[in-house]
């Protein structure tokens, strides 16, 4: 071939890898680098570095980054209509080809705290990898689903460790995040003594932590709020009734990590997420088992 006409085409333009076009959807859609990173199962810094190297590539600007929101630039909003409409082909090309080799109904439980974290994203993520498998979701205490999975009437649960009324010798560990004290952003209950609390139901193990933390110390409190979900206690601290402990991945704003030595609280540890596989669960369920393990092990 003529060494001019090789000088004259062009170079390879950079493709858009799907993984980087969901990033790039979530956080238009959040205003968040934060929220999206725990939606895709990445830390703020991977997905800082996958938005980067997307604009490097493209020669643009794509996001404004504000002190409390990132929105988009034109151009942002321009590329925002083709990651949706790639994003749509390639799931529309997949379903096309793809035969799914499971089938079936999956009966998997999930205490509230956890149902109302990363399990909704992991759950859709996983109809679409196993459109023919069903997955009917119970909520409610761990120890209510432990017995239910020793009945035969789950397949799968999670439950949290450290639970007065739950055994937490069986199931695997498959996430471990830290206990930290939360309040609102700006709010006076924190100030207030005896210092009010927002807690749940007895034996729970944020509580216990909680109140025992605050024992060991000698510091007064009163229960001010009590609620078997966390977002009744999250309710409390939005009103700025209370403070609670709470999983640092559950802290978002107005509401705040309050720093324990600037209010005399005392450290509260980790908790353990685990999840407990029945007798005589199917391929199916062994399959969401496994999806539930690698999402939440990416967490720790």
């Amino acid at each position: 071939m003529n060494s001019t006409l090789l000088t004259e085409l062009p170079a390879a333009l950079p493709l858009l890898e799907s993984d980087v076009l969901k990033t790039f959807v979530g956080i238009a859609e959040s205003g968040s680098f934060t929220r999206t990173a725990a939606q895709v199962f990445r830390t703020t810094a991977a997905v800082s570095q996958q938005i980067k190297r997307l604009e490097e590539s493209l020669g643009r600007t794509l996001f404004l980054r504000e002190s409390r929101r990132v929105r988009l630039t034109s151009d942002g909003e321009i590329l925002l209509g083709y990651a949706r409409r790639l994003l749509k082909l390639n799931e529309e090309a997949v379903s096309h080809f793809l035969v799914p080799n499971l089938a079936g109904t999956v009966r998997f439980g999930t205490p509230f705290d956890i149902g109302v974290g990363a399990l909704p994203d992991l759950l859709s993520q996983f109809a679409l990898s196993h459109p023919a498998v069903q997955v009917d979701v119970s909520v409610g205490r761990s120890c209510e689903l432990i017995e239910r999975l020793d009945a035969g009437e789950l397949d799968l649960t999670l439950l949290n460790t450290g639970n007065g009324d739950a055994d937490d010798s069986r199931g695997e560990i498959i996430c471990s995040e830290s206990l930290v004290w939360a309040g609102r952003d700006g709010g006076l209950a924190v100030k207030r003594n005896p210092l009010p609390l927002a807690v749940a139901s007895l034996g729970c193990a944020w509580r216990r932590a909680a109140m025992d933390g605050l024992d060991r110390l000698g510091r007064s409190y009163r229960i001010a709020y009590s609620s078997e979900q966390c977002a009744g206690q999250e309710a409390a601290l939005l009103a700025d009734l209370a403070i609670a402990a709470f999983p640092a991945s559950l802290v978002k704003p107005p509401l705040r990590r309050l720093p324990q030595q600037e209010h005399g609280l005392p450290p509260l540890g980790d908790y353990h997420i685990k999840l407990l596989r029945g007798s005589n669960r199917g391929a199916a369920a062994e399959a969401l088992a496994t999806q539930v393990a690698v999402a939440y092990g990416a967490r720790r």
